[in-house]
């Protein structure tokens, strides 16, 4: 604060000491008091009065106030708790993933990769849809803003394992794509559920990345929901349906797919079948891969199978029109072979009807035997008598 020197003058020759000095602000000094402190513009004025445009409503015949509102939303309890399936409305996207009115303080959120079995690589638009009504898990605890967390996922997993416990039991035949393929085997999608498929029960083909996309016949091995654990057949499946269609004596068509010292193994409709060396000629073979080849088409026949594990052992020496053909010209042996082969029934129902009429010979020639035995037992007892 600022003071004129006649103030200060005069206030000190008045009281004449200094303990009574007296200060007495000039006009000057009320003048910017007043200027420090500016008054409000009109603007200030109608902006502190203004409140907004506030309609008069009559709520004297309301039956509900807004006390009785507030009363009824702290009566209502508000329980959810983890692994709850509850229902709700999709109320919008955001972040990646869905926010789900479940009927609580706040909106659930559903992230993306608990919005399907399937979400992998997917968006959340073709997942769920805006206003739709979805049933979903509560899979957290409320958060500090009261959020949950909720799944469609942890359903559609625990039907999928109950779908595939039903399948089991009742031993069905299925279809399922490959989706990965490892050193082991390959992955296959039951269900929505991920099956491993090995590579020991994969029939006419081998894991390869050429085997991703393909749907393929299977049939489970084991199911254990307890340690997610899925393994499934698909040489089971070929077995189980096609070796109802085969016949000791059928010819078939097969194609050579690996050499061994003992023989070459055949695929014949998806199955693996065994031509041992000594079914493949009458004459002896030194070598056998002068005679086969990986890949080369074979007419075989049938000469014995086991449906329970699905061998088949096969035979080519069957169709030879005669001994040693396969050597000499194999594939005179496989244009005959239909014909060959009728000519070989025809010789073995002819040998087993031989080998009945000797068996009956034999029955009759002992029933003569003890015919002729009762009668000299006959005749000497009445010479004894």
């Amino acid at each position: 604060m600022k003071f004129s020197t006649a103030a200060v003058i005069l206030a000190a020759t008045t009281q004449g000491s200094v303990s009574a000095f007296t200060f007495v602000p000039s006009a000057n000094t009320r003048s910017t008091e007043l200027a420090a402190v500016a008054s409000p513009t009109r603007f200030d004025t109608m902006k502190a009065k203004y409140k907004g445009y506030v309609p008069k409503i009559d709520t004297s015949d309301a039956v509900f106030g807004y006390d009785a509102f507030d009363e009824a939303v702290a009566s209502v309890e508000y329980s959810f708790n983890r692994n709850d399936v509850v229902k709700g409305t999709v109320v919008q996207y955001d972040n990646g993933g869905a926010v789900i009115d479940i009927g609580a303080k706040s909106s659930a959120y559903l992230p993306l990769q608990e919005a399907s079995l399937g979400a992998y690589g997917q968006e959340i638009e073709n997942l769920v849809e805006i206003d739709g009504d979805v049933e979903v898990m509560i899979i957290s605890e409320e958060d500090e803003n009261g959020q949950l967390l909720v799944s469609i996922k942890r359903i559609e997993y625990a039907a999928a394992w109950e779908k595939v416990k039903a399948m089991n039991a009742e031993d069905a035949l299925f279809e399922a794509e490959v989706c990965a393929v490892n050193r082991g085997g390959a992955i296959v999608l039951v269900e929505g559920l991920r099956a491993f498929l090995p590579g020991s029960h994969l029939t006419g083909t081998i894991a390869t990345e050429e085997l991703i996309g393909d749907k393929l016949p299977l049939k489970f091995l084991e199911v254990n929901p307890d340690n997610n654990k899925l393994v499934v057949s698909n040489r089971r499946a070929i077995v189980e349906t096609q070796m109802n269609d085969l016949s000791r004596g059928d010819v078939v068509d097969g194609m050579i797919k690996a050499l061994k010292p003992y023989g070459a193994f055949v695929e014949v409709g998806g199955m693996s079948g065994l031509l041992h060396i000594s079914q493949i000629s009458y004459d002896r073979i030194d070598n056998l891969e002068k005679l086969f080849q990986p890949g080369d088409k074979v007419k075989c026949m049938i000469i014995d199978h086991d449906k329970l594990n699905g061998r088949i052992a096969l035979s080519t020496k069957t169709l030879e029109p005669e001994p040693g053909d396969m050597l000499k010209d194999s594939a005179r042996v496989f244009e005959l072979a239909d014909e060959t082969a009728a000519k070989y029934h025809e010789r073995m129902e002819a040998d087993r009807k031989a080998r009945e009429e000797a068996a009956k010979d034999i029955v009759l020639g002992l029933g003569e035997v003890v015919n002729d035995s009762d009668e000299s037992e006959d005749n000497l007892d009445s010479a004894l008598s």
